[in-house]
């Protein structure tokens, strides 16, 4: 047990403690403006995303990375995960891939109020098995999958990485989807899903925006992260494109590679635009501001732009301005993953301490149980695009 000095001077290294990188890092500006509230505890599996639903449900995701998972999604009922929408998807079919989840890394709810999951399809992080990545639509009201839309090969290629997804339903006949693809030994970029003809395509692909930064070196808990191997050897963390959100107006997509500082947008027009190159996408593609080492971005109605920062357990509000306030830096925050903003003005947060890892520390996991579901109120509204 620490005493309360020993607890002060944690939470000082922990929200400020100084990091050795290629490009400006962003440190908690002040005081946060919200108190951390615990919604879950997680004894088993390591969760990775998080969404609400209007009426309140909470949903969260397991990936198969690794770790015994009964069922890579599930409804947080109770302060319990019970698999979601029912067991027999979640279970891990390698002769059904379509009608199976096989590794889920994240999950949102449409301004429709419809549960979308994002299968990578690529269990323990490996190879994409072939037919498996998928975004998979389930009715909050029924309970039932209604659509499913296969990602083909020369979409979620073989060592694709699909991410975090966001939603316009006011484009097409039925919306667009967006997914970043953040593999860390393939071809970066942004997918675009038409959700009425199931058609998807990759924009900017290997762009310098949706790329890992190199050399880039974080610290987090006063020590370099590095991806280690048990014989000892070390390599920096390349991981691409990985946060997104949308705009309040839906015009810029908004997204960021974890293995980065740096918070990019691109003309949603342009990314729905199958007619135009890949150059003239680009184009449209600003460095918006230097925000600290993010894994999670949300928005909010305002306009406003929600970055995680794991380096130093944070969360941040970002105006584009270029004005920003902590919403969040507490040690308990230990790698803040995925935010989901909800109706009822909270922000909603998965604290995994994926930097516990074992492939970080010569094959010892050091991951402490429980990982926590938090959420801090922002009194925002969520962006809904319908």
């Amino acid at each position: 047990m620490k005493s309360g000095w020993q607890f002060l001077i944690l939470i000082i290294v922990t929200c400020w403690a100084p990091a050795f990188a290629t490009d400006k890092l962003a440190l908690p500006s002040q005081k946060p403006i919200g108190n951390l509230e615990v919604v879950a505890l997680f004894e088993n599996a390591m969760p990775t995303g998080v969404t609400v639903s209007a009426s309140g449900r909470k949903f969260v995701n397991f990936p198969r990375w690794g770790d015994a998972v009964d069922f890579t999604v599930a409804e947080v009922v109770g302060g319990k995960t019970v698999a979601y929408p029912n067991a027999e998807i979640n279970r891990q079919d390698l002769q059904s891939v379509k009608d199976h989840l096989l590794s889920v890394q994240s999950v949102v709810v449409d301004a429709k109020d419809r549960l979308w999951i994002v299968d990578t399809g690529a269990p323990k992080m490996g190879p994409v098995i072939a037919g498996a990545p998928k975004l998979v639509c389930v009715d909050l009201k029924t309970n039932k999958v209604v659509q499913t839309i296969l990602l083909p090969d020369n979409v979620a290629h073989k060592n694709s990485y699909l991410n975090d997804v966001r939603f316009d339903l006011s484009r097409s006949k039925a919306g667009m989807a967006f997914i970043t693809d953040s593999s860390s030994v393939g071809p970066n970029g942004i997918i675009v899903v038409d959700l009425a003809s199931g058609e998807s395509w990759r924009k900017l692909n290997d762009h310098n925006s949706v790329r890992p930064v190199a050399g880039f070196l974080p610290i987090i808990e006063g020590t370099p992260l590095l991806m280690e191997s048990a014989n000892g050897e070390k390599e920096s963390i390349r991981v691409g494109s990985d946060g997104i959100a949308i705009s309040a107006d839906g015009k810029q997509l908004f997204y960021c590679p974890l293995s980065s500082r740096k918070l990019y947008s691109v003309s949603v027009d342009a990314l729905c635009n199958r007619a135009i190159s890949d150059n003239d996408v680009a184009d449209t593609v600003c460095e918006v501001v230097s925000k600290g080492a993010s894994d999670g971005l949300e928005s909010d109605a305002s306009g406003c732009i929600y970055a995680t920062d794991y380096e130093h357990n944070a969360i941040h509000r970002l105006w584009l301005s270029g004005k920003r306030e902590t919403v969040v830096c507490d040690p308990r925050a230990l790698w803040p993953d995925t935010l989901s903003l909800a109706g009822d003005g909270y922000l909603y947060f998965i604290a995994n301490q994926l930097h516990r890892q074992a492939r970080f520390h010569g094959g010892v996991d050091k991951r402490q149980k429980p990982y926590v579901l938090f959420r801090v109120k922002v009194d925002s509204k969520p962006v809904l695009l319908r």
